[in-house]
This record gives C-alpha cells, structure tokens and sequence, in this order.
C-alpha cells in the first residue's frame, strides 16, 4: 500500500476519535446549541459553547459518528447546508460576545444529495468562506480525520489550520480523482501520492501551521496548544486579526 493511501486508511479508521471524543476531552461544561434558524437541526454538525480552561470559547465540529447507528443518525459526517448554517450561527454569536472559534474538521465531504443541493448547499459554503475571512474573533480548524472537498474547508477559513498527523486534508477524495483523472477508481493509492493529501506534505507547502502526534496525550497537548495561540491572538485588534488571516491565505501556493 503507498505511504499516503496508508494515511488515507488511517483517517477513516471505524475505531479513530471523532469530534464528540475531542470536544469532551478538551473543553468544560460544554453546551450544544441546535438549528440554523431557516430549515432544522443538522445533526452532522455539533456546535455550542464550552470552557477552555477558564476561556469561553464556541466549538464546532463535524461529527462522523462510531457505531453503525451512529454514522446513520450523523450522515456519516456529510452536513447538510442547514449545518453549515448552524456553524455560521454559532460563529457569528462568538464575533459579538468576542469568544474564540474552535472547529473540528473530519468529513469525506458536504452531502450532494437532490435536497442539499436545493436547499443551497453550495452557497452555505460559500457564505461561510466569505464570513469566516472577516470574522472578527480568532480562529482555529483543526482536521482530526478526514478534511474532504469544500466539505472541509467551510470550517477550515482559519487563522491557523492543524492537523493529526495521520488525518488528510484534500480537494478531493483519491477515488473521485482517479474516476476524473484516469477513469479508474482502483487508481486510488495513485492518486493519494499526487493529491499530496498527508499532513506532512501540507506542513512542507505551508497550507498548515502544526502537526500533533496521536497519542494518549493528545487531547492534553491540544488544549495547551489552544490555550496559548487564543491568549496571544485575542491580544489583536480585530483589524490585524483578519487582516493577517487574510495574507495566510493569499501566501499559499505563492513562489518563495
């Protein structure tokens, strides 16, 4: 099996931690808030209100689920455009109450459904692009699986993106770009090493700030992190901190 696709198998292992795992770990007396307050309450998308040691913080993540009944009730970790919503809700309450933004990213993409797609799925991502570069509160995505398509990205407009070092972060999943590329999916652990997809490769191309080892102590290393990267960007003013989140984006893929 090729190194990147063996990081790809990783990610979407049945047993590997999901959001609600980090979100208990990490944060205290944390409460979930429900709906979008247009359509309903996509259960896909976990967001709410927490304590990261004494700081209040939102924290948003998109929730796979661990068993078979789980992953049904959770779509598998595909959001709807009412999740995406939710998130933005959420986001939005933290800019006025001046509250840092955590997001957990871990999907294989938004869901493409007839109805997600009438209800606007492509624009609640878009909308969240375009507000998450302006909101006025820090912001930090981490990818802890699977950081899929515009999927992930609806979540990842950050001012630092970190990454698990066996998640993935991708504009595609490697079989739908071997279907596009070669017309064959099998040409999937191919195409895992010129997406270049791992966490590792990311860091080299500066599209990510951090890597974490998984180990037993990562929700203690996480929450250390958080803490000191939120006590140093909160002491910002609004205007620098979206205007360097701004340039983060504008540096990648641009020559050295």
């Amino acid at each position: 099996m090729a190194a990147a696709y063996e990081k790809v198998a990783l990610a979407r292992a049945k047993g590997r931690a999901t959001s609600v795992d980090y979100i208990s770990n990490i944060f205290e007396n944390f409460l979930e808030m429900h709906g979008d307050r247009r359509y309903g309450d996509d259960k896909s998308v976990i967001a709410g209100i927490g304590y990261l040691i004494e700081m209040p913080v939102t924290v948003i993540g998109i929730e796979k689920g661990h068993s078979v009944k789980e992953r049904g009730f959770r779509n598998s970790g595909s959001a709807h455009p009412e999740g995406y919503r939710k998130a933005l809700r959420q986001m939005k309450l933290a800019e006025k109450f001046s509250r840092p933004v955590v997001c957990f990213v871990d999907t294989p993409g938004a869901y493409c459904g007839i109805g997600a797609e009438e209800r606007g799925q492509g624009q609640a991502i878009a909308e969240n692009l375009t507000e998450m570069m302006t909101l006025k509160t820090p912001v930090i995505s981490i990818v802890i699986g699977e950081g899929g398509s515009g999927g992930a990205l609806g979540l990842a407009v950050a001012d630092e993106v970190w990454m698990l070092e066996n998640s993935v972060y991708s504009v595609i999943s490697p079989e739908g770009c071997a279907s596009i590329l070669w017309k064959d999916s099998s040409r999937s652990k191919e195409a895992s090493e010129c997406l270049k997809l791992t966490a590792q490769d990311l860091f080299k191309l500066k599209v990510i700030e951090k890597i974490f080892p998984e180990s037993d102590k990562v929700y203690a290393h996480l929450k250390q992190e958080l803490y000191a990267a939120f006590t140093k960007s909160r002491q910002l003013d609004p205007q620098s901190l979206t205007a360097a989140r701004y340039e983060r984006f504008r540096k990648i893929g641009a020559p050295e």
